[in-house]
């Protein structure tokens, strides 16, 4: 039996957790302009074990974004028993609920107002998170192209597409500050929805699992 292409990651110790969970706090109200003093009071540690622990601010954030990647796309996985369209509900679920968090919203409200006035910086995160979120999704299709159970065509685009479409506009909702799905029900219908179409284009009938089509089941936001 297959497994992941990539494996869950490894537990935290508590110093570990704390920092990170400290760095995760001083984003979403600091954003680009977090420094390394401001993680260590939060955290409850020294300055200097933060440096020998982690070298650097970059290197500190580089791990805080694997982490979060790795956690995002730990439910994706090629075991045989979990039905291809079970998988990526999971993952859009996950993937939904966690960018609705009022402090994810926050930061990424922070760091897209800082980003003209932080431009490395603003790469740096991007190619840390968005952009890394997509090539692990990317690597786990190619898996499951390998597999057959996905049609074959370019795992990137797909992964970005799929990255799209279970995004929709709703966050730009949000940015605007207008009416967006925000419950659980609301970002079910609307996972379903997404997964669905996606399947239609590139799952080999068979493996998908899908739900058959239901065309009196409104799919509106509100």
């Amino acid at each position: 039996m297959q497994t992941s292409p990539f494996p869950s990651p490894a537990p935290l110790d508590a110093r570990d957790e704390r920092v990170f969970e400290a760095v995760r706090e001083l984003l979403a109200v600091q954003g680009m302009r977090l420094s390394m003093d401001a993680v260590a009071t939060l955290a409850g540690c020294s300055k200097q074990t933060l440096y020998s622990r982690y070298g650097c601010k970059r290197e500190l954030l580089r791990q805080a974004m694997r982490l979060h990647v790795s956690n995002a796309t730990s439910g994706l996985s090629s075991c045989d028993r979990k039905p291809l369209r079970q998988t990526l509900i999971d993952f859009a679920i996950g993937y939904l609920d966690h960018r609705n968090k009022p402090k994810v919203l926050q930061t990424s409200q922070l760091l897209g107002a800082s980003a003209h006035e932080f431009r490395d910086e603003a790469r740096f995160m991007y190619h840390g998170s968005a952009e890394a979120l997509r090539d692990q999704v990317a690597e786990w299709m190619q898996t499951e192209i390998a597999r057959g159970r996905l049609t074959h065509d370019d795992p990137h685009f797909m992964a970005e597409l799929l990255l799209s479409m279970i995004a929709g506009q709703d966050f730009e909702r949000q940015r605007f500050h207008a009416p967006h799905r925000d419950d659980a029900q609301q970002r079910q219908r609307w996972a379903d929805f997404a997964i669905d179409a996606f399947l239609r284009a590139f799952a080999n009938a068979p493996e998908a699992g899908m739900a058959p089509e239901n065309k009196n089941n409104p799919r509106s936001f509100s």
